[in-house]
C-alpha cells in the first residue's frame, strides 16, 4: 500500500504540484518582461567606466548647479541650402529656450544656431518633449534637432523599446519554425516554447527586483541579450532532454521510467552547460565599465533559469503526455538521422588524422584575417543603423560650428592652477576655444572646445595629448571629463577588461571541464578548440563587416562580448558530445564510444547549434551596431562550432589520440572497456 502510494504521489501530485507551481510563476512573473524597460538605463551614466577620470569629473559637475546639473542636450537649427537664419527664425529658438538653457549661440556663417538644455534624469520624456515643442509652429524651411549626449540617449532609448515586442516575436517565431521542422509535431514545440516563456518570466521577475533596488545594472543591451539568452538556452536543453526521453521511450520503457533515465542521463551535461556559461559570463563583474558589469549577473540570471525551466518543468509536462507528445510520429529510432551521422561518423572514422588536421587549417585560415578587425571604438552617430535625430544634429553642428561646440571636454582643477591649465589645454593642436566655466570653491571648471565632433576619433586623439600635456606640466592637479573623455576612457577601459577577463574566462571553463570529464588532456583539446573557432570566427566578422556590410568600425567591447558568449555557449556542444562519448567508452572503449556519441547526439546538438544561432540572429532586428555585430559574430561562430568543431575536429581528434585523450583517468590506462 505505502508504495503504491508513493508511486501515485510521483507519477500524479509530484508533476501536478511542480507543473502549478511553475504556471503560477509565469503569471506572476511573465509581466515583467514587458516592465524591464522601466528600470532599465539608457543615459550615459550607465555606461561610464567606473574609476576613469570622466565618472570623477561627471560626479564634479552638479556642484556648479546649471548645465552641470544634468545630461546636456543640443539644439541646433539650420535652413537648407546654406540659407541665413532669419530674425523670425532666432524669434522661435529664443521662446524654445526657455528656463536653464545657454544662451543662444549664432553660428559664424549665420546659417545655423545653438543652445544646451540640461536634463536632469532620465533624458528619454525630457528630450522627446522637447522635439515636440520644437516641432510646433516652427517657421517654415527651419530644421530643429536635438542631439548630444541626452539626444543620443533618448535616440537609444527608442530603438531598444522595441525589445520587449519585437524581439520577442521574432525570437519565439524563430524558434517555434525550427521546433516544428525538428520534431514534425504540433505540441513538442509548444511544449518547450511555454517552458523558455517561464523562464523568461522568472528572469524577469528576479532581474527586475534587483535592479529596482539598484543592487544591478540593467541597460537596453543586457535586456536585449537576456531575452535572447533565455530562449536558445532553455530550447537547447530541451532539445537535449527530448532527444533522451525520445531514446528511452523508443526502447521500451514507460513514460515514467523513460524521463527518469533521461533525466538522470541529461542532468549532469545540462547542469555543466549552465554552469559553465554561467560562470563565463559573471567573469564580466570584473569588467571597470558599469555597461559589461551589469550584464554578467543579468544574463546569468536568464541561464539559471533556463536550466531550472527546463530541468524542474519541462520533465514533468512531457512525463504526463508521454509519447502523446510526439504525436503524430511514435518514437522510434529514425534511421534517416542516425544514417546521416552514421556517415559522418564512418566518415571520421576513416582518416581522423587528415579530418583534425584539415579541419583545423579550415579555421587557421579565417583566424589569418583577425587582424584586419577594427575594434578600436566607432563615433557615436556611428551606433545607429538608421536615421535618428540626434544623428542628424551632429551632422548640423559640424557644418557649421567647430565639432565640438555644446560638447565640450572639461577641466576640473583648483583656483591655483587654473591659468596655467587654461595655457596648456589652448596650446594643444585641434582646441579651437579654451575659457573657465564656473567656480564651486576652489574648484574651477574649465571648457574646452574641439575643432572634430566630440564623438570622433580625432577628437579622442585630442582629448588625450590634453591629458599627456597636462600630466607633463609639474605641480598642475588636473582631471579631464566630458563626453569625448567618456569615449576614450570606455576604449582604454575595454582594452583592459579583455586583458583581464579572457584569461579567466578561460581558466573557468577549463577547470569546469576537468570536473566534468575527470580529465585534463580532453578539456585542453576542448579549450583550444574552442578558441581556435573563435579566432576563426572575428577574422570571418571582420571581412563581412569591412567588405559586405560596410560597417565603419566596432565598439572595443564587442570582441570581448563575442569571447564570453562564443566560449561560454561554443564549449556546451563539446560538453554533449564528450560527456556522451565518456559515458559511451566504459563500455564500448574509446575509438567506438566517440562514434557512438557523435551517431546519436549529432541529429539534436545540430539542432540546438541552428536554434541559439538563429536566437542570436535575432537581435539585429534592433537597429543597433553594437547588437548587429554580435549577432552575427556569435550566430556564426555557434555553427561554426556545431557544424565543424563539433562534428569534425573534436570527434576525430578524440578517435586518432585514443583512449590516451582521457588522461589522467583510469580510462586513459585501460586498453579495453572499464565495464
Amino acid at each position: 500500500m505505502d508504495s503504491s502510494r508513493r508511486r501515485l504521489a510521483a507519477r500524479v501530485l509530484l508533476p501536478a504540484v511542480a507543473i502549478l507551481g511553475w504556471l503560477v510563476v509565469g503569471g506572476i512573473g511573465g509581466p515583467y518582461a514587458g516592465k524591464l524597460s522601466e528600470v532599465a538605463r539608457t543615459d550615459n551614466t550607465s555606461f561610464l567606466p567606473a574609476s576613469a577620470e570622466s565618472t570623477a569629473v561627471s560626479e564634479l559637475l552638479p556642484r556648479f548647479g546649471g548645465e552641470g546639473a544634468g545630461v546636456p542636450a543640443i539644439v541646433v537649427a539650420e535652413r537648407g541650402g546654406g540659407m541665413p537664419l532669419t530674425a523670425v527664425d532666432r524669434g522661435f529658438l529664443d521662446d524654445l529656450r526657455g528656463q536653464g538653457a545657454t544662451p543662444l549661440i549664432t553660428s559664424p556663417d549665420g546659417g545655423a544656431a545653438q543652445f544646451v538644455v540640461p536634463v536632469a534624469g532620465e533624458p528619454d520624456a525630457a528630450v522627446e518633449a522637447l522635439r515636440q515643442q520644437a516641432d510646433s509652429d516652427r517657421p517654415g524651411g527651419l530644421e530643429v534637432y536635438v542631439t548630444g549626449p541626452a539626444g543620443q540617449a533618448a535616440d537609444l532609448g527608442e530603438a531598444f523599446g522595441g525589445i520587449d515586442g519585437l524581439l520577442l516575436l521574432v525570437a519565439g517565431a524563430v524558434v517555434a519554425v525550427i521546433l516544428l521542422v525538428v520534431y514534425r509535431s504540433p505540441l513538442l514545440p509548444l511544449m518547450v516554447l511555454v517552458s523558455a516563456v517561464l523562464a523568461l518570466g522568472l528572469a524577469s521577475l528576479v532581474v527586475y527586483l534587483l535592479a529596482d533596488a539598484d543592487v544591478l545594472a540593467l541597460n537596453g543591451q543586457s535586456q536585449g541579450i537576456l531575452f535572447i539568452l533565455v530562449f536558445g538556452a532553455a530550447t537547447d536543453y530541451a532539445l537535449l532532454l527530448v532527444a533522451r526521453y525520445r531514446e528511452q521511450l523508443a526502447d521500451g520503457h514507460d513514460r515514467f521510467s523513460a524521463m527518469r533515465r533521461a533525466w538522470r542521463a541529461t542532468v549532469e551535461p545540462v547542469g555543466a552547460s549552465a554552469g559553465t556559461v554561467i560562470l563565463g559570463v559573471l567573469c564580466l563583474l570584473l569588467s571597470d565599465l558599469n555597461s559589461n558589469k551589469g550584464l554578467g549577473p543579468v544574463a546569468a540570471i536568464g541561464v539559471g533559469a533556463a536550466l531550472l525551466a527546463s530541468m524542474t518543468f519541462l520533465p514533468f509536462v512531457l512525463a504526463v503526455a508521454g509519447r502523446a507528445a510526439f504525436w503524430p510520429f511514435r518514437p522510434t529510432t529514425s534511421r534517416g538521422r542516425a544514417g546521416v551521422w552514421n556517415r559522418i561518423a564512418r566518415f571520421v572514422d576513416g582518416r581522423p588524422r587528415a579530418i583534425w588536421i584539415g579541419s583545423a587549417l579550415v579555421l587557421a585560415v579565417g583566424a589569418g584575417f583577425i587582424g584586419q578587425l577594427q575594434a578600436s571604438g566607432t563615433a557615436q552617430s556611428d551606433v545607429f543603423l538608421t536615421e535618428v535625430d540626434s544623428v542628424a544634429g551632429q551632422e548640423a553642428l559640424g557644418r557649421h560650428f567647430p565639432g565640438g561646440t555644446g560638447a565640450p571636454t572639461i577641466v576640473m582643477t583648483n583656483a591655483a592652477d587654473a591659468r596655467s591649465v587654461v595655457s596648456v589645454v589652448g596650446g594643444v593642436d585641434g582646441v579651437a576655444s579654451v575659457r573657465p566655466a564656473g567656480t564651486a570653491g576652489e574648484l574651477v571648471r574649465i571648457d574646452a572646445v574641439l575643432e572634430p565632433p566630440p564623438d570622433s576619433e580625432q577628437a579622442i586623439g585630442i582629448v588625450r595629448d590634453i591629458r599627456a600635456a597636462l600630466t607633463d606640466r609639474p605641480g598642475v592637479d588636473a582631471e579631464v571629463g566630458g563626453e569625448t573623455a567618456v569615449l576614450l576612457d570606455t576604449q582604454d577601459t575595454s582594452q583592459r577588461d579583455r586583458t583581464v577577463i579572457i584569461p579567466v574566462v578561460l581558466v573557468v571553463v577549463l577547470g569546469v571541464l576537468c570536473l566534468l570529464l575527470r580529465s585534463i588532456l580532453a578539456p585542453l583539446l576542448l579549450v583550444g578548440t574552442v578558441v581556435l573557432s573563435f579566432a576563426a570566427t572575428m577574422g570571418v566578422s571582420a571581412l563581412v563587416f569591412n567588405h559586405v556590410l560596410g560597417f565603419p568600425g566596432a565598439d572595443p567591447v564587442v570582441p570581448l562580448f563575442g569571447f564570453v558568449f562564443l566560449v561560454a555557449l561554443g564549449i556546451d556542444y563539446n560538453i554533449f558530445l564528450m560527456t556522451r562519448a565518456r559515458e559511451e567508452a566504459f563500455t564500448l572503449g574509446t575509438r567506438d564510444g566517440t562514434l557512438r556519441a557523435l551517431t546519436v547526439t549529432g541529429g539534436v546538438i545540430t539542432s540546438a547549434g541552428v536554434v541559439l544561432a538563429a536566437t542570436f540572429a535575432a537581435l539585429a532586428v534592433l537597429p543597433i551596431l553594437f547588437l548587429a555585430q554580435l549577432a552575427f559574430i556569435v550566430a556564426f561562430g555557434v555553427l561554426l562550432d556545431t557544424l565543424l568543431v563539433r562534428s569534425l575536429l573534436v570527434p576525430a581528434l578524440a578517435v586518432d589520440i585514443g583512449r590516451r585523450i582521457w588522461w589522467p583517468s583510469r580510462l586513459a590506462r585501460s586498453s579495453r572497456p572499464v565495464r
